[in-house]
């Protein structure tokens, strides 16, 4: 993996992890209404969609093609928040409440799974030759996985931010 997405996977999990963080276990479970998730539970769907993602690379390295899709602008499609991409069934988060520390063991957990996952692929460049079909992204080639990982992490810290601000105005 290379540096750059290396750094970006860390850099971003840190800032998920100082958002959370401080945030007592009220504020860590509360939805501002009845349609948002709690914070909790976007953090869960996160620690979902790392460990789902990690099933999807897994699965397109044992197709013997090469399924070589063009390369798609991940970032402009995932930070883009004026398009809102309803969770596939299997990264919904569960909707009992969580503890802050609870989560943040979810998060770390999978994420030392993804490490470990990508340093047991010897040639890094099979991971840009074949692809799998991405629920909101469509053919992703599987290197592009991993970047949509840190990116999908960035969508939903600017969700975080805005699910604190209004609960900051309800009370």
């Amino acid at each position: 993996m290379n540096k750059l997405v290396n750094d970006n996977l860390y850099e971003t999990r840190n800032n998920l992890v100082k958002e959370i963080t401080l945030l007592s276990d009220v504020q860590f479970n509360s939805k501002p209404d009845t349609d948002t998730w709690s914070i909790a539970q976007v953090c869960h769907h996160l620690a979902l969609v790392e460990e789902a993602s990690i099933k999807a690379i897994a699965w397109g390295l044992k197709e013997i093609e090469g399924t070589k899709n063009e390369r798609k602008k991940v970032d402009l499609i995932l930070l883009d928040r004026t398009k809102k991409i309803k969770a596939p069934k299997i990264v919904e988060p569960g909707v009992e409440p969580f503890e802050v520390q609870q989560i943040i063991d979810l998060l770390n957990g999978s994420r030392t799974k993804l490490l470990n996952f990508l340093s047991t692929i010897e040639d890094k460049s099979i991971l840009a030759e074949k692809a799998v079909k991405h629920p909101a992204l469509g053919e992703l080639p599987l290197d592009q996985w991993i970047e949509q990982i840190y990116l999908h992490e960035q969508r939903h810290i600017e969700q975080i931010k805005e699910i604190k601000l209004l609960l900051d105005a309800q009370n």
